[in-house]
This record gives structure tokens, sequence and C-alpha cells, in this order.
């Protein structure tokens, strides 16, 4: 039944979809920024070698998106074009009635931050599965007024046509959930730990309590204190450890420790920060940078090898045959996608890492996986499973990129920031890092690749700005994220 329902919802936006890839060509045509997109997607006979080809996987991390929110009229995928709410006559318009209203199509810069937290936005917005009450989360925690239908929207697609180019001619994983109901700082670490388990049944959860541009990890300043939620949900505030693994180092394991072991090469790739985010000049953006965390890599030989900076080395990194078997690369607040900025290269970002690597002799041997760090407070209409310490989160969107990944696929498997930790692992055999690491549980991505397929031969990604651009482009020393 589930199959059927799909391959109807399949067909029917076929002539929509075919509308759209037309529009893209036109534009193209007329001097406009196209996309050439292949056909619509369709599910593939299942099957993947028992041998992987792949040498080298590159995560590429944006920022607070829902998976509704960039693909809500993809052809096939799991998306909708309308909302739930609850009644809400504080406002204006007042909602009167609980019901369905319609998702406004929007740009992707969007002018306005809305609340993602744990405790004040997941929690209200998830309604105890219901997935109906985003309309009564409040902008700022209770003092910004509620976000009423603003949450309600879905990007224009003819804004992220580089997104659809590369879920079209590779695999979208349309049900990626973030570990967490909650925010970056704790998405970060999830996709380089798989959790944030800091005490026996307890996990670190939203952003430290701290002012709002406050610098994180390790470099915090005194006083600055955790969130926690228990491994049955229950939130305490303000209760945990400072946001860096000193105290706690043996009980919080990362991928790193495992590449280390097993002497494979890793590298984070992160944005550079001076003043005021610290008075080293060559500092990082600590907000956005997991590894400052980890207090033996912030205090250790790693940081400034395999922690690097700015985030366009990797481009140097290509062209001169030294990127690493595993790769996380973390943009600019301008080319992040996160809502409330001054300008969004997003699409332009990814495209010019994916052509940079497409285009390079590492193409046959790689995996790219482009995946949103959190819900960003947009609305989702498919419930995530209830797991533990707040999670699973809202779905994210989520892009597999490789030679052997399933062209034009959609795969519907439930997946969570553990499965690209498992995936990495399964790939180089290095174990896993266990429980309490959602490795251990999750489903690998294994499901959107087939290595027994003809390599997919690469095809440049069209976008409005070039590797070029990026190289040239005036990096922002400010707080990249702070929620």
């Amino acid at each position: 039944m589930i199959e059927e329902a799909r391959r109807l919802r399949i067909s029917a936006l076929t002539c929509a979809f075919a509308i759209f890839a037309a529009s893209i060509l036109l534009a193209a045509c007329n001097g406009g920024v196209g996309s050439p997109l292949a056909s619509t997607p369709q599910r593939p006979q299942s099957g993947t070698g028992s041998s992987s080809p792949i040498e080298h996987i590159v995560i590429i991390v944006q920022e607070n998106r829902t998976f509704n929110d960039f693909f809500a009229t993809f052809p096939g995928a799991d998306g909708t074009t309308t909302g739930k709410v609850v009644k809400n006559m504080s406002c204006k318009p007042k909602i009167r009635h609980a019901g369905t209203v319609a998702l406004t199509k929007s740009n992707l810069l969007d002018p306005q931050d809305m609340n993602h937290s744990y405790k004040t936005g997941y929690s209200i917005a998830y309604d105890g599965g219901k997935m109906d009450a985003f309309d009564l989360v409040d902008f700022n925690a209770g003092k910004g007024g509620p976000e009423c239908l603003t949450p309600y929207q879905y990007t224009d697609p003819m804004q992220i046509q580089p997104y659809w180019q590369m879920a079209t001619q590779y695999t979208l994983a349309e049900h990626m959930f973030s570990t967490q109901g909650s925010d970056s700082f704790t998405a970060h670490q999830d996709l380089i730990a798989g959790d944030t388990v800091v005490e026996p049944n307890r996990a670190m959860v939203d952003f430290p309590g701290c002012s709002v541009g406050c610098i994180l990890g390790c470099d915090a300043p005194p006083g600055v204190r955790t969130h926690l939620i228990t491994a049955g949900n229950h939130y305490l505030r303000t209760l945990g450890p400072a946001p860096c693994t000193k105290d706690f180092e043996t009980k919080y394991r990362t991928l790193r420790d495992l590449l280390d072991a097993h002497e494979v090469s890793w590298k984070y790739y992160v944005p550079p920060c001076g003043k005021p985010c610290h008075a080293e000049s060559t500092s990082f953006g600590k907000l956005m940078n997991a590894f400052d965390v980890i207090w033996a890599v912030r205090n250790g030989p790693e940081w400034g090898t395999n922690v690097v900076w700015p985030e366009t080395t990797i481009f140097g990194d290509i062209s001169s045959n030294g990127l690493p078997a595993v790769s996380w690369v973390i943009p600019i607040e301008n080319n992040s996608d996160h809502p409330g900025a001054s300008q969004d290269n997003g699409p332009a970002w990814v495209a010019s890492v994916v052509n940079a690597i497409g285009e390079s002799s590492y193409w046959g041997s790689t995996a790219i996986v482009v995946l949103w760090d959190d819900w960003g407070g947009f609305y989702d209409n498919y419930a995530p499973p209830i797991k533990d310490y707040g999670g699973l989160g809202f779905r994210v969107p989520a892009i597999v990129i490789s030679p052997y990944a399933r062209a034009g696929y959609i795969s519907p498997t439930q997946y969570e920031f553990g499965s690209i930790l498992r995936y990495v692992e399964d790939n180089f055999n290095l174990g896993t890092l266990g429980p309490p690491s959602t490795d251990k549980r999750a489903a690998s991505i294994i499901d959107c690749f087939d290595y027994s397929q003809y390599p997919i031969k690469f095809k440049p990604i069209t976008a409005s700005h070039s590797k070029a651009y990026f190289l040239r482009q005036k990096t922002s020393l400010g707080i990249l994220d702070s929620d």
C-alpha cells in the first residue's frame, strides 16, 4: 500500500516537475541561471556490491531547514504544501479554529530567524506527534510574540535549483532526522559523536546558558553551563557541565577517536573568526566548531592541522591531492542557508564544493553527504519517532552525491545523524563508538548507494556563483550562528 501510494504520488507530480524543469531550461536560454535536470526520480532495484569503492567521504553541513521547507513539492517526495494549526487568538489575524492552512511559497533569503530550541520550540510544535502547533511557538522563548503562520512556508524551488539538481541526479533521503529536537550546538556534536551524553542518562540539549553570541566550547567564559535532558526527555536547565569535555573526556568519544586509532585521515574545515569572537586572530568561529568542545583537540596538535580554516581550504586540498579520507565542511553564515542572514549563497556554495570534487580525480572514489543541521523553526509534516534525549528531531534535507549513489532515487529509510557516522565506520572498518552514541542503532545510509552500478559520469551543478567567487569572498569574522 505504501509503495502504491508513492507511485501514485510520483505520477501526479511528474507534470509539475516537467514544468519546473522546462522553466529552468528556458531561464538558461534567456541568460538566467539554469539547472539542467535529469528525469523524474524513480526507485531502482535494490542491490549493492559487497566491497566499497569509496575512499573519501565529505560531509557538507548547512543550517536550519526542514525537509519540507526545501522539498515540499519535489516529485515523489514525502512533502506537502499544507500544514496543520491549532487555535491561536493571539495572532493577527487570529487563528480562530484548528485546521489546515496553505503553506506560503517563500524566498530562500528569509529575514526572520525562528525559535528552534527543544524546550520552547520543538516540544511545543511537535504537540505529542500531532505536528500542529508550530503557530504556538514564540519567536524568542516567550518574549517575542507568537510565530503564528511564519513557520508555515516552503522555499521557492526556482531559488534552490542546485539542490534540486543534486537530488534529481543522485539520491535524496526523505526521512533524515536530526538526533535531537534541538538547535545547532548539539546538532554539530551529533555529527561528530552521534550523541551529547555527558552524565549517566543525561545529555546536553539546546545552546548553553550564556548571553547571545557567547563563545562556546573550551573557549567559553567561566560560569557557562549546558542545559541537560534526561534519557526520559525531562529538561534540566543549566545543570550540566561547561561545554567542554575536559572533565568528562573519557566518557565522550567522537568519530575522531576511531579515525585516529585506525590511522584514517580527517579534516574539519571551518570559517575563521577573530575579534570579537576571541582575542587570537587565528581562532575559529566557536559556535559552529564542534571540535572546540573536544578538549584533546582544542588543546592538542590536531588544532590547526586537522581542524583547519578558512573553510575554502578544501578547494586547495582538492586541487593539490590533499583531500583526507573524511571531511566536514562548515560554511560562513552568508553561505549557510541560515534564516536571518544578510545573504544566502548556500546553494551556490554547496555546488562549488561538489563541482570541485566532481571535476577532480577524486570523483570516482568519493561520497558527498549534504545535510542541514537542524529544523530552524520551519514546518514539517512528518512526525519523528520519539527515542531519547529529546529526539529524534524533525526531518532535515539530506542529499547523497557520488558516482555510486542511486541515480534519481528517493530513499525512504529512516535515518538520523548517527546513520552518517555508521556509514563512515562501516566503510573504513572502524568499528562503532557504541552506546550512548546513536551510530550502532542507526541505519547506515548504505541504501543510498549501489556499488554494482556503472559509475555516474559527473555533470557540473549549475549555480549563480562558482568556486572563484567564494575564494574571493570577504570572510565574516563574526559569530556564525547563535542558535
